[in-house]
């Protein structure tokens, strides 16, 4: 068997070993009116991957083919498909299916369908898991399948999918723009995307990290000013400072979020986007909220709007917002390679998985 039968992927089987990966095929999904058959070209590799494989988000169904920053070729639509066309160039992010009914999907919000389908270790209705993009090919609902500009080359784009749309969706809906002050907390794979994306909005960009050595890359991608986190009392010549923090950091249990707090404006928001696998300490309200009438936030990936949004913006001549990415290319290695590096932040600042033709010699590249 093969193609549309079964796809082939290279998949974790014990989360002892984690990085272990290994090739083997598995079963999609039943083929249905909206769905799109992709072949994949690229993966981006997410700290999402790694946090699912580790069992830091707890057990996963296994095995298990994780990737959820996918671009590829469509080879196959759905007898009501609209949104693609075969041949055409797309991504498909960390949503793969939603209802479409709910108040939330008619309203932007199908992230947070109670309905809604992860593009990996998911189960669908009829109890088939979804397997992610670290494989020959992928099946998705239309509605999470987005075209891909002419002038973003797929490995740039592959993480876009992800770890841009995850920063971007909060700036926007945060209205960011001209006038306001916005801090980036981590420079790494949310991060710079988040540096890159406030101030293509208009805002003024600060980074705070406890890394010294990333400095030069935060002035680089647009910041302002960069702050370091380590001493005692970073945070008390920014009281009331910021109106907006955006927090990348997978980190945040570890945080003193007083002072963190402390640094906003009257009602401005901590907006958290990296998600540790640890909870956050409980929180002394008074000292938190009653200084400044701060608030924490914190949201899951976006919407069809906002990627679409994101990618015009990326796309645009005199911005050439891209991301700084490492190609590896795809195999037992080359993932074990790129989840080890993510796992350990060795990577600036995204990995994207590439050759896969290479990967799936045999694989159909056509319906």
């Amino acid at each position: 068997m093969g193609y549309p039968d079964t796809f082939e992927g290279f998949m974790i089987k014990d989360h002892k070993k984690w990085s272990d990966f290994q090739k083997d095929t598995f079963k999609p999904k039943p083929f249905e009116d909206y769905d799109v058959d992709i072949v994949i070209e690229c993966c981006g590799v997410c700290g999402s991957d790694v946090h699912t494989i580790t069992g830091g988000w707890g057990d996963a169904s296994l095995p298990l083919c994780v990737g959820h920053e996918i671009i590829g070729k469509v080879i196959k639509v759905g007898s009501k498909v609209t949104l693609a066309k075969v041949g055409q160039r797309v991504g498909v992010g960390a949503m793969i299916s939603a209802c479409m009914k709910c108040k939330n999907c008619t309203h932007d919000n199908e992230n947070y369908c109670p309905k809604g389908i992860e593009t990996y270790n998911a189960p669908y209705p009829d109890g088939t898991i979804a397997q992610g993009g670290y494989a020959s090919h992928i099946r998705a609902h239309e509605y999470f399948t987005f075209p891909i500009p002419d002038s973003i080359p797929s490995a740039v784009a592959a993480p876009m999918m992800c770890a841009g749309l995850t920063t971007f969706s909060p700036l926007k809906r945060a209205n960011v723009g001209p006038g306001m002050h916005v801090a980036v907390i981590g420079i790494g794979g949310l991060g710079h995307f988040g540096v890159m994306w406030a101030k293509a909005l208009g805002a003024k960009v600060t980074v705070l990290s406890h890394s010294p050595s990333k400095k030069d890359d935060a002035l680089a991608l647009g910041a302002e000013h960069f702050v370091l986190t380590t001493s005692e009392d970073w945070a008390e010549p920014l009281a009331f400072t910021f109106d907006f923090i955006l927090n990348t950091a997978d980190m945040t249990h570890t945080f003193d979020m007083e002072k963190y707090m402390s640094t906003l404006v009257v009602n401005g928001t901590f907006h958290n986007c990296g998600m540790p696998d640890a909870p956050i300490p409980p929180i002394n309200v008074q000292a938190i909220f009653a200084g400044n009438g701060g608030k924490i936030a914190g949201s899951k990936i976006g919407c069809r709007k906002e990627i679409l949004e994101m990618l015009k913006l990326a796309s645009e001549e005199d911005k050439k917002l891209w991301t700084w990415v490492e190609e590896v290319q795809l195999g037992e290695e080359g993932c074990k390679k790129a989840v080890e590096g993510v796992k350990e932040n060795n990577v600036r600042y995204r990995y994207t998985l590439v050759g896969f033709d290479k990967a799936f010699p045999d694989r159909k590249t056509s319906a």
